[in-house]
């Protein structure tokens, strides 16, 4: 747009009149048109020759120029881009950017979803243009009826991305807005607020031991390990090394179809986890009746997890009267992140059993996870904090090494 705006047309002498050349765009095509339009006779000199134009005539020329509209930005998005509405162009967003080499889309449910109900029945048919803070404000008032402060972020931001994701042949948005969330109205979000409910020790326990089967063995996997519920259900026998301590972690079951994908939630989350000893003992024995899958239907496909919550957990939770918002899997994945911090587990190790992402430059040169023998040591250390029936050895085993920090761990490698 840079180069399209500015003009203050080129003044030229031709058949006695000052004329304004100048470019302008037009529908259906790329490039631009010469345009042409007289300013004025010419003006002769005391020899007879032609003055140079004066000042007057470039000013007259410049107005020609700005009445045409060739300097107008709205009218460039009009003719090279179209007057797309916010419907067309958050379908166009959401197509390139599954398809897309860098950083895809694996998953645009969520997305799809929050444009559907919130968004499009108050801006669908709204030109992109018009979306700004004024035009999501109403939407940022009903949403926050309904939901949560840090859902309402989100899904603002959903919206955000399909105006940003409009650009220009430069490559640079079209509509570079100034986001305000005080012209908005958005709420605050308060983490301190957040409902991320965790399992206590006890209520683990109980759940493992009123459970059997396939159910039970969820719940020892997902507590001792705090991996996502999609990837517990993708584990299969192969991924088991080290005599059955180590899972590697390497793929997950999609949302809402019973099918393994080979994409993680993120880049930190391809990793490998290790057991405690008494639970590779018990899942030992649970997969030792499986040919693949630890965890399937009865016609061998993986489950869903949603529907597993709705069937095994949740009924269990409100027997219990433990069930609140945001008590799900994530639950289990919470407790072992306590358990860890709370056994004062390496950080290192933590993070990276955990699938969190190294933060500090320190972690980044670490290397500790790709030190086998003391990751085991330290699984065994640190434990796993529930009873496990029939289990009998629920601590350190006795010539076990113990590590307080990091020094401890580099200095017996």
């Amino acid at each position: 747009m840079r180069r399209r705006s500015g003009q203050n047309g080129t003044v030229v002498i031709q058949s006695g009149f000052y004329r304004v050349r100048w470019r302008m765009d037009v529908d259906g095509q790329e490039a631009r048109i010469n345009m042409s339009q007289i300013i004025a006779p010419v003006v002769l000199d005391k020899d007879g020759n032609p003055k140079p134009p004066s000042p007057e005539i470039r000013r007259k020329a410049k107005e020609i120029v700005e009445q045409s509209g060739a300097n107008s930005e709205a009218r460039f998005r009009e003719v090279t881009l179209g007057e797309i509405t916010f419907r067309e162009q958050a379908e166009a967003y959401l197509k390139a950017a599954v398809s897309r080499k860098r950083n895809p889309l694996r998953d645009t449910v969520s997305v799809e979803g929050a444009l559907s109900k919130w968004f499009y029945p108050v801006i669908r048919d709204l030109p992109l243009s018009q979306v700004d803070n004024l035009a999501l404000k109403p939407i940022v008032e009903k949403i926050s009826a309904s939901l949560s402060p840090r859902t309402v972020s989100k899904y603002v931001e959903y919206a955000k991305q399909v105006v940003k994701s409009l650009k220009g042949p430069n490559g640079e948005p079209v509509f570079n807005r100034t986001w305000d969330a005080e012209t908005m109205d958005l709420p605050v979000v308060v983490h301190s607020e957040q409902k991320r409910p965790s399992l206590k020790a006890d209520a683990i326990s109980k759940l493992i031991e009123s459970s059997s089967g396939q159910e039970q063995a969820l719940y020892v996997l997902l507590a001792a390990t705090g991996m996502r519920v999609s990837e517990a259900l993708a584990v299969e026998n192969k991924h088991f090394t080290n005599n059955g301590r180590t899972i590697t972690v390497e793929q997950q079951v999609e949302k809402d179809a019973p099918k393994i994908v080979k994409f993680l939630k993120t880049a930190a989350a391809k990793r490998q986890v290790d057991l405690h000893p008494v639970i590779a003992e018990y899942l030992q024995r649970y997969r030792a009746l499986k040919t693949r899958l630890l965890f399937h239907t009865a016609n061998g496909t993986p489950h869903l997890y949603g529907n597993l919550e709705d069937r095994w957990l949740t009924p269990r939770l409100e027997n219990m009267k433990l069930e609140e918002a945001g008590m799900g899997f994530h639950a289990f994945k919470r407790f072992r992140k306590t358990k860890l911090r709370g056994a004062r587990c390496l950080e290192d190790l933590n993070n990276f059993w955990m699938a969190h992402k190294p933060k500090t430059m320190s972690e980044l040169y670490s290397h500790l996870h790709e030190e086998v023998d003391l990751r085991l040591a330290e699984a065994e250390r640190v434990g796993y904090g529930f009873v496990l029936p029939g289990a009998t050895a629920l601590t350190v085993a006795p010539n076990a090494p113990k590590f307080e920090s990091v020094e401890d761990v580099q200095n017996a490698a």
